[in-house]
């Protein structure tokens, strides 16, 4: 049953210099709704943020096991659950990490990116998605035709908005005025973004907020690593947490251990569990409109909204976690 006071439990954000609001935290559907997993449960889940204000559900062609089964199972929630609410919906999906055999199936040409839209809208049963984004850049294709391609979308009708993920500064900043030239705004860029990760300091935020871009930061919680698993190193040890580009760097796995049971004790003193704090931290005053979660369960969207009961922090606060995150205490 859709609630009728779901957007009262939500903050929506102007993303960039559009007309567009996201909802503080978005849900992005990586893991939990392919094939293989329980339809019951992500249909659960989504009618859940539905009804907490997440309005953005974020895709890609690839998520889900197989590939593109979660375009599927939002396809079908739609259907069957959703069918009078797609106004208020923002769907959005990506293409250019690998779908298909051959040259055609993965990176960044005109080829695929449209190829994958088409499929994409099928999978979901739409005629128009809100974002369309290019994954990743392709090294290997002149950024002017996987841009080219991006607007052709948005003439074409198939998409409102388009985006970049995981792109540098450098080559966000080709993409902006390649886009703008053909008449059609980057709205926004999804980086990975967290308080363990922030590679998009260097640059990229005062870049969104130059150009007027949007973004939405996905991994604020690192695999798990920066919620209640962990805290627990053997329970760590056993987690999908270890695949996190964290422990691949410097740091050992006690490092890091030591700086999530510190900034733990500040989400404590905040009223706050880790990952509610570790989800506001992403949305303070940075750059950041929307921050994406995920969610196998609807407790997990009714833990993670409450981080917005608290998205302030004050000077000390920032500054304990600062000197936590640089090894300083």
């Amino acid at each position: 049953m859709i609630s009728d006071d779901r957007y009262e439990k939500m903050i929506y954000r102007r993303c960039g210099n559009s007309g567009l609001l996201l909802p503080a935290i978005s849900l992005g559907l990586l893991k939990n709704f392919g094939k293989t997993n329980s339809y019951d449960n992500s249909k659960e889940v989504i009618i859940s943020a539905f009804n907490h204000g997440i309005n953005h559900f974020d895709l890609a062609n690839n998520y889900g096991n197989p590939p593109g089964s979660a375009e599927c199972t939002l396809g079908r929630i739609l259907r069957e659950e959703l069918i009078g609410y797609r106004d208020e919906l923002l769907i959005s999906t990506k293409a250019g990490y690998t779908m298909w055999k051959g040259p055609y199936g993965d990176w960044g040409s005109r080829k695929h990116l449209l190829s994958s839209l088409n499929q994409s809208l099928k999978r979901l049963g739409l005629d128009y998605v809100d974002i369309f984004y290019s994954h990743r850049r392709d090294p290997n294709t002149p950024l002017e035709e996987t841009m080219g391609a991006l607007a052709t979308a948005v003439h074409q009708g198939k998409a409102l908005y388009v985006g970049i993920s995981n792109y540098n500064a450098l080559d966000t900043k080709k993409a902006v005025t390649i886009l703008k030239n053909m008449g059609v705004p980057c709205l926004i860029h999804q980086p990975s973004y967290s308080l363990l990760n922030r590679r998009v300091e260097d640059g990229l935020i005062d870049l969104f907020k130059k150009e007027g871009m949007g973004a939405i930061a996905f991994g604020s919680l690192e695999q798990g690593l920066l919620t209640s698993k962990g805290l627990d190193e053997e329970t760590l040890k056993g987690a999908r947490a270890l695949d996190s580009e964290v422990l691949k760097g410097e740091e050992t796995l006690d490092e890091v251990l030591h700086k999530i049971q510190q900034l733990n004790e500040v989400a404590e003193h905040r009223g706050q569990t880790l990952a509610q704090m570790s989800i506001a931290w992403t949305l303070r005053e940075g750059g950041v409109t929307s921050t994406l979660i995920g969610a196998s369960s609807k407790e997990q969207i009714e833990e993670n909204v409450k981080a917005l009961d608290n998205l302030e922090f004050t000077e000390e606060e920032l500054t304990i976690i600062e000197r936590i995150l640089n090894k300083l205490i």
